[in-house]
């Protein structure tokens, strides 16, 4: 089985864009001699690596074997690059983040830290729900992966590195929100606005109730902690989001955080990569930035 390197980064960029034309646009060749290339790989393997269904590409059960192959030997060389530069004195790079949607409220200034210490490194950030954060884990397509529960089924170097205290929300022209301490038996009359079904903050909160024998009155359930603020805000119920989406206040833009027994609700931020992956320079220099950062703030 013979295929070039460069054939193997087209392949790669179709198994990611689902796109013939933005694969070849990617690696800066035409359409046709793309095209080409991709015939000679399915070739090669003695198998159709992608069928075309409609408009649209679907990669083979070989395909999907071999995206899964390429992207790790891409990784691996992308890599060595970073090492040989370091031998070098040179400190550049690719870095790759996927993180869920609550973790936009801190990853920015983490990130924008970092890329002033280490300017040669390009960076690339993907913000997710935690079910796209999971399966591009599963896909293995970044360095470093951020959420507040990761998957269980997993085998994953897994290490926490900051609290994500959930909180009850409220309206702040609502009468409740002044009142506390509360229980839960008191939110029993409620309508609840919560995240999505399978968002880290609700299967923290699912667990939590389940726990507590409390089911809530479930008026709405919200893509994004933004949504849930404004609904909160105008008067439709009370809310569940990490404290990080009001960044660390007690009350933002129409909402206030309530005192209920068993809130903040215990939570933590973790950084995941599968375990027997060998982390890049750069995603090793990225953790060691980061766990300085938070220890360097948490002693004031």
């Amino acid at each position: 089985m013979h295929i070039t390197f460069r054939q193997m980064r087209l392949f790669l960029a179709l198994a990611e864009t689902g796109s013939v034309s933005a694969a070849a646009k990617s690696l800066h060749v035409t359409q046709p001699t793309a095209s080409m290339q991709l015939k000679e790989i399915s070739q090669s393997v003695g198998l159709p690596v992608y069928e075309l269904v409609g408009k649209r590409i679907h990669l083979t059960e070989a395909g999907q074997a071999l995206a899964v192959t390429v992207r790790q030997m891409v990784q691996t060389w992308e890599s060595f690059e970073q090492e040989v530069d370091g031998l070098k004195g040179l400190s550049r790079g690719k870095l790759r983040l996927a993180v869920v949607s609550t973790a936009k409220y801190f990853m920015p200034r983490l990130i924008g830290a970092f890329c002033k210490k280490h300017p040669d490194i390009d960076l690339s950030l993907e913000i997710l729900n935690r079910d796209g954060v999971v399966q591009r884990l599963t896909d293995n397509r970044d360095d470093l992966y951020i959420m507040s529960m990761p998957p269980a089924h997993m085998d994953l170097a897994d290490e926490v590195f900051m609290p994500n205290p959930i909180v009850v929300i409220a309206s702040t022209y609502d009468p409740i929100a002044r009142q506390g301490p509360l229980t839960l038996k008191d939110l029993a009359d409620c309508r609840f606005i919560l995240r999505e079904q399978g968002s880290g903050t609700r299967m923290a909160v699912d667990q939590h109730l389940r726990r507590m024998r409390f089911k809530p009155h479930i008026r709405l359930e919200l893509g994004s902690n933004e949504s849930v603020k404004e609904s909160v805000a105008g008067g439709l119920g009370i809310g569940v989001v990490s404290r990080h989406a009001l960044h660390g206040h007690e009350k933002e833009n129409g909402v206030r955080i309530m005192q209920v027994e068993g809130f903040p609700l215990p939570s933590v931020w973790h950084m995941v990569h599968p375990a027997g992956k060998k982390l890049s320079p750069a995603a090793q220099a990225f953790k060691r930035h980061v766990f300085q950062d938070i220890s360097r703030r948490a002693k004031g």
